[in-house]
């Protein structure tokens, strides 16, 4: 079986990042959403808008997104729209909160955890995707790329908390007191993820994966108290396969010299995140092999 393709650049330019996605070899058409997080209210790692502005007019791009589970700035629309302008984002695109307009269920087929993942409903009015993450540590799944990108961040209020809960209850307040086993919500992340792969492969619609490897913080840009970048930027990475992009951004922090890589390693393997890298190879969404060429 051949292996993944995964196209790598060092230097972080918002010319490197349309170079990266047109070696990719795809075009993105019609209606294009582009998944980024627009970042707590507080947070600092978030892409930035000068950063991603170009690539993202060049795919004549809608930002998308969902409210949190989470008590924020961005559980309901009408604030979540003010971190978005905050942060830059509605200087250059239209931000579309895909579950301003409810959410609907897309099927999770062969799940362990979850029946079914709930999106927001506007993801319907998409043609094909950019799911552009930001790669950094995260305090709940130990790491977030385009695999995070795609589960939590593609799911409704209620369908971060079916998530959360792995497949227990819908509820944004009842999901934080739920037990479960940690290595059964990085799988339902997974579930989550092929979910929307499988909506899209059906729907005749496209997604392209790029994650840039830049403030690399222990925590997520979901945390208000973001702490600062452990180590230095790493680049950008881009592929058609969410699984090798997430591994390759994996590998990177793995074999890094840089002395603060290792509290990225620590808090990765402290939830278990690495986890969700074979289990998505196990049930399809794609392949930790992969072939780097660098740009």
């Amino acid at each position: 079986m051949s292996k993944s393709k995964v196209y790598f650049i060092r230097e972080i330019t918002p010319e490197n990042l349309i170079k990266i996605y047109e070696a990719l070899g795809i075009e993105l058409t019609g209606k294009v959403g582009v998944k980024v997080s627009t970042g707590e209210d507080g947070a600092k790692g978030y892409l930035k808008a000068d950063l991603i502005a170009p690539l993202v007019k060049k795919l004549n791009g809608t930002i998308i997104e969902c409210n949190t589970a989470y008590p924020g700035k961005r559980n309901t629309a009408k604030d979540h729209i003010k971190v978005a302008e905050k942060h830059g984002f509605t200087s250059f695109a239209d931000v579309d909160i895909m579950d301003s307009n409810g959410d609907f269920e897309i099927p999770v087929k062969n799940g362990k955890h979850l029946k079914f993942d709930l999106v927001g409903n506007n993801l319907k009015n998409y043609d094909s995707m950019l799911n552009l993450a930001h790669g950094k540590g995260h305090a709940m799944g130990g790491f977030g790329a385009n695999l995070k990108n795609q589960s939590i961040g593609i799911a409704s209020r209620n369908g971060k908390a079916y998530i959360h809960s792995c497949g227990k209850t819908k509820s944004p307040t009842l999901c934080w007191t739920t037990k479960y086993q940690q290595k059964d919500f990085i799988e339902s992340m997974a579930e989550a993820a092929k979910a929307v792969s499988d909506y899209f492969e059906e729907n005749n619609k496209k997604i392209a994966y790029i994650t840039v490897m830049n403030a690399l913080s222990v925590d997520c840009d979901c945390d208000s108290h973001q702490g600062d970048p452990v180590m230095a930027d790493l680049g950008i990475v881009a592929s058609l396969d969410p699984v090798a992009n997430d591994q390759a951004f994996i590998d990177m922090i793995w074999n890094s010299e840089d002395p603060g890589a290792h509290l990225l390693r620590e808090r990765v393997d402290r939830q278990e995140g690495r986890h969700i890298l074979p289990y998505a190879e196990e049930i399809g969404l794609g392949s930790r092999d992969y072939e780097l060429i660098e740009l």
